[in-house]
């Protein structure tokens, strides 16, 4: 015989027990449509136009690096002799400070500002690349252009040596632009480049600095026992005149310290 209190706990189960399997079933019933609103909102978000006063301040960069610092240059195309470097400078400091990597599409040029795109098409069988100028040559007489080993593999350079080819600025990458920092700011002051433990890295910078500067010299220095050779540019009586090369200097792409000039022993 079933007491009163069996048959209430029995009835309680039960509902606990519907219950339970209501909101299960309920739960289950609504993953479809949470995961049809997720799929929903996600859509909205990426096909949202984007108005020129929403574009992300990197992406505003990013157009002004393809299309300032370079005014002088642009449109600036013509017909010059290319030549490349490759393994007796890779991994050798460039003009710019960068490392030389021979994998990499890059060139050296005489002129233009350190991070200028060029367009380089080979004329004998209008192969292009673009490469990024890093670096400063070539120093050898009819040449205008020194593409990487990758650069003139891309347009077959590297077997011929040299070849005529298109140049054609594109835009620059204005991460390559400097700025002047001061060792000293009164004095008799000089502006200083580079400073290297291996003397040809200095020579090679002085030579790339000869082709468009005045006044570069060589600095010994010995710091806790050993040799610098820094690379530095003119003797300078105030700030302003050592300021005015400094900042031609950095917007070309070199790294400048105005510092106390020292006369070489």
């Amino acid at each position: 015989m079933k007491t009163s209190a069996g048959i209430y706990s029995k009835d309680k189960g039960q509902r606990a027990k519907g219950k339970r399997r209501r909101v299960a079933n309920l739960a289950y019933c609504l993953l479809p449509i949470a995961f049809y609103l997720s799929s929903c909102t996600a859509a909205r978000y990426e096909t949202v136009p984007v108005t020129p006063s929403a574009t992300p301040p990197e992406k505003k960069v990013e157009k002004e690096q393809e299309t300032q610092g370079f005014e002088a240059f642009k449109g600036d195309r013509k017909k010059v002799v290319a030549s490349w470097y490759g393994p007796d400078f890779h991994g050798r400091p460039t003009s710019s400070g960068e490392l030389f990597n021979m994998y990499a599409l890059t060139c050296a040029h005489r002129e233009y500002p350190f991070g200028t795109k060029l367009k380089v098409v080979n004329l004998q069988n209008n192969k292009d690349v673009e490469c990024v100028v890093n670096d400063r040559g070539p120093f050898i007489p009819g040449r205008d252009l020194d593409l990487s080993y990758a650069a003139a593999k891309k347009i077959d350079l590297v077997g011929p040596g040299t070849g005529a080819v298109m140049v054609e600025p594109l835009g620059r990458d204005l991460r390559y632009v400097k700025y002047v920092r001061y060792g000293v700011s009164s004095g008799t002051l000089t502006i200083q480049v580079g400073s290297f433990k291996d003397e040809s890295n200095a020579k090679r910078l002085k030579s790339a600095l000869e082709l468009n500067h005045k006044n570069v010299y060589i600095m010994e220095a010995n710091v806790a026992g050993a040799k610098y050779y820094r690379v530095r540019i003119g003797k300078f009586n105030n700030k302003v005149d050592a300021q005015k090369i400094g900042n031609a200097l950095a917007n070309e792409g070199y790294n400048v310290l105005i510092t106390k000039f020292e006369q070489q022993i």
